[in-house]
């Protein structure tokens, strides 16, 4: 429990330091010059306030043999920029808290292992995948979005089970394949979302920009 909550205070501190809510006032967040809006990040913060707190109860409401939760981390990440998807996380395990009536410290280890801990190995993906690859979109959808939420869902998921939080009830050999499965599913359904926002909506993604990615190639290449 002391070592979630201390990792929740390192994150919320490094985050708050990055002043977040200044993507929401600017009329360009990040780079999108040519989508840029006052309000273009409202629409999938408020979407992921109002749909995941449900969808991270949802396991609590219902007597299931597997108590699995879809995270959605990654994709909060990828729409809001971890520096304001960490509050946003903070207050979707609140709010999946008071709905599912769990204890603070139910609430803490959901929040932090489902929410800060995927998203910030998200985070760190990312960054890598540029530094290789550079800004290379067929690298954002399969490699960030799809491949890179399976194995940051799964990470968190294996750290989670390592500092005893397993699953009620499930060995841990059946968990682990459990979680490996549950990660695939939220990997599929990030990675179509990610797809289906570049092409149509690219300010809902705030990692994403058209003058990065899909600038052309130089001659010769």
């Amino acid at each position: 429990m002391w070592l979630e909550l201390a990792f929740l205070l390192v994150a919320l501190g490094a985050a708050l330091a990055a002043q977040p809510w200044r993507l929401l006032a600017s009329r360009k967040p990040l780079v999108h010059e040519s989508h840029g809006t006052p309000s273009a990040l409202w629409t999938p913060l408020l979407a992921t306030l109002v749909l995941l707190p449900w969808l991270w109860a949802l396991p609590s409401l219902h007597a299931m043999p597997l108590q699995l939760q879809w995270s959605g981390a990654c994709l909060v990440v990828l729409m809001l920029g971890w520096p304001l998807a960490v509050p946003v996380l903070l207050a979707v395990g609140a709010l999946a808290g008071l709905i599912a009536g769990m204890g603070w410290d139910e609430a803490l280890a959901l929040t932090v292992w489902l929410g800060l801990a995927p998203a910030s190995l998200a985070l760190l993906l990312g960054a890598l995948l540029r530094r290789l690859t550079g800004e290379r979109m067929f690298v954002y959808i399969l490699g960030r979005a799809f491949l890179g939420t399976a194995l940051c869902g799964f990470a968190a998921s294996v750290l989670a089970q390592a500092l005893g939080q397993s699953l009620p009830g499930v060995g841990s050999g059946l968990s682990l394949v459990a979680h490996w499965l549950m990660a695939w599913g939220d990997a599929i359904v990030t990675g179509m979302l990610a797809a289906v926002f570049v092409a149509f909506k690219p300010e809902w993604l705030a990692t994403w920009s058209d003058r990065l990615y899909l600038r052309s190639p130089p001659h010769g290449r």
